[in-house]
This record gives structure tokens, C-alpha cells and sequence, in this order.
């Protein structure tokens, strides 16, 4: 196992931060929950272009907050559901106050 973290891997080696981010688990899920036979089909419920679905399953693209909303409104799971079944378990998420703090000029 290498020390260079992925994009999506815990920074630390905390048991309780292990959580792999799946985004697979969320969409097989979904399709499951809302009786659609493939990601075609999910994509058009989620009225999001196929390859956006691609995209996620193969890690080049996170599942978005606009996404995560869409989720919610089509399935009536929480976010926090949503969340929880693409492993992420974050107390807190958005920017950081670092992330906002502007600069003098």
C-alpha cells in the first residue's frame, strides 16, 4: 500500500477515517431503489448526460452538490443518506474559513 494519498483517500491512518468514497455503491443503489436496468436510464432520471454517470463511476468526476440535491428529490433520501452510501462520512461539509478569507492587496 502506497503513503501518497488519491484523490479520494483519507489524508491519516485513523480506523474511524478509513471510509472508501464509493460512489458505485450510491448509483447501483439508486438504480435499484428506483427500478432502472442501467446507468442510461439512471442518468435520465438524474436528467444528467450519460458519460456524467460514467465519469463518476470511474473517479474523474465527484458527485456534486447539484447532483446530491437531484438525488434527493427523485429517491426522497436524505443527503446525509446519500451521502453516508458513497462512504462519505464527513461531520461537516463545504469550505473551510481558509478557504474564504480574502486578500490584502
Amino acid at each position: 500500500m502506497s503513503n501518497h494519498p488519491t484523490p479520494f483517500a483519507p489524508l491519516n491512518n485513523n480506523l474511524n477515517e478509513l471510509v472508501t468514497y464509493d460512489p458505485d455503491h450510491l448509483l447501483d443503489f439508486l438504480s435499484k431503489k428506483l427500478l432502472l436496468k442501467n446507468d442510461a436510464a439512471l442518468a435520465r432520471a438524474l436528467e444528467v448526460a450519460p458519460p456524467v454517470i460514467s465519469k463518476i463511476r470511474h473517479r474523474r468526476l465527484p458527485v456534486g452538490a447539484s447532483l446530491l440535491i437531484r438525488m434527493h428529490e427523485i429517491s426522497d433520501l436524505t443527503i446525509g443518506e446519500l451521502r453516508s452510501l458513497m462512504g462519505d462520512q464527513r461531520a461537516r461539509y463545504g469550505i473551510s474559513d481558509k478557504h474564504s478569507q480574502t486578500k490584502d492587496v
